[in-house]
Formats: structure tokens, C-alpha cells, sequence
């Protein structure tokens, strides 16, 4: 059991979702190839690489525990790298003329990480990265797709959540408050800015 909530949490990560689904977005935003790679690219980058980078480097340095960074009182310069970084990208895709549907994805991934950030070090509350990721990527895949895509998304919130709570890396209530704070502010500020 252990083994495949092992493997859920690794292919399911919050940095894998933040980097493919800026790619999906463009796509369905742009409808072109050099756009979809240009415009995911930046949301990908700054959002999940170049944070994921500072992660590892710092596991490396023997700082983080893993690259879940499972420890709260460690996530905060992670965090704190985050929000500069998708901060960074949000200026570009402004810059840049990106479609507004690329712009509402870096926001909404802005004001999520914000909002952990406040639950994380101002409740002193370890909420679940990895499923308010997924619950934030199942409304951007239903409003961006239509709402069909949600359920078979919402199969994988489920197992996302499961797989937290069977590794001992969160509660039930931590990866519930994960859940609302990613589809009722990221996923929801997305449709309503896209």
C-alpha cells in the first residue's frame, strides 16, 4: 500500500502539474505551437522548475528532509521562492502580451501560493500542497476543457489526497483544506479571470 501511495505522490506532484498544465492552457489558449511552447514555458518555468531547483539544491545542502519539504517550518523560503518566481513570470506574461488565459493561470497560482503561505506559517497549519495542486489543475482542466474533464480529474484529487494521508505526510483535514484552498481560490479565481 505504501509502495503505490509512494508512487501516486511522485507522479502526481505539485511540480509536475505546474509544469505540464501551463503547456495544456496555451495550447487550447493559442492554438499554435511556437505560442503554446513560448507561453507554457514561462508559467512552467517560474512556477515549478527554477522553485523545484531551489528545492533540490537544498535537500542537496541537507536543509530539506525531501523535495516535498514535508517539514512546515522548512517550507518558507521554498514558498517565498515560489511566490518571486511566478511573480516574475506573471510580469512577463503582461509584458509579453500572453493570452489572458495564461495570465489568470499565473495569478491564480499566485494568490494560491499566498494563501498556503498564510496558512502555513500564520496558522501554523502544514495544509497539502499536493492536493490543492491537483483540486486548483481539476477547475482550470474543466474550465479550460469543460466540466466532464472534472470528474475524471477529481479520480485523481481522490487519489492524491489518499496517498498523503497513507504516507503519514498530512491528515485528512490538511489535505481537505488543501482541496478547497486549490479549486476555491486558484481554480476559482482562474475562471473568473479567464
Amino acid at each position: 500500500m505504501t509502495r503505490y501511495a509512494r508512487l501516486v505522490t511522485e507522479l502526481l506532484a505539485p511540480w509536475i502539474w505546474v509544469f505540464g498544465l501551463p503547456f495544456v492552457v496555451a495550447a487550447q489558449a493559442t492554438r499554435d505551437v511556437g505560442e503554446t511552447l513560448l507561453w507554457g514555458a514561462v508559467v512552467g518555468v517560474t512556477g515549478s522548475l527554477i522553485p523545484m531547483a531551489v528545492v533540490l539544491r537544498g535537500v542537496k545542502q541537507g536543509k530539506y528532509d525531501s523535495h516535498h519539504v514535508t517539514i512546515r517550518e522548512h517550507r518558507l523560503i521554498p514558498f517565498l521562492v515560489t511566490i518571486v518566481s511566478v511573480g516574475s513570470g506573471w510580469l512577463i506574461l503582461g509584458l509579453g502580451g500572453a493570452p489572458p488565459q495564461m495570465l489568470a493561470l499565473s495569478v491564480s497560482l499566485f494568490v494560491s501560493l499566498l494563501v498556503m503561505l498564510g496558512i502555513t506559517f500564520g496558522l501554523s497549519w502544514k495544509v497539502s500542497m499536493h492536493s490543492g495542486v491537483t483540486a486548483g489543475a481539476m477547475v482550470v482542466l474543466a474550465v479550460t476543457f469543460g466540466p466532464w474533464l472534472a470528474l475524471a480529474v477529481g479520480i485523481l484529487v481522490a487519489l492524491v489526497a489518499w496517498s498523503r494521508v497513507a504516507l503519514g505526510d498530512h491528515t485528512t483535514g490538511q489535505v481537505i483544506g488543501g482541496v478547497l484552498v486549490g479549486a476555491g481560490v486558484g481554480g476559482m479565481l482562474f475562471w473568473a479571470l479567464s
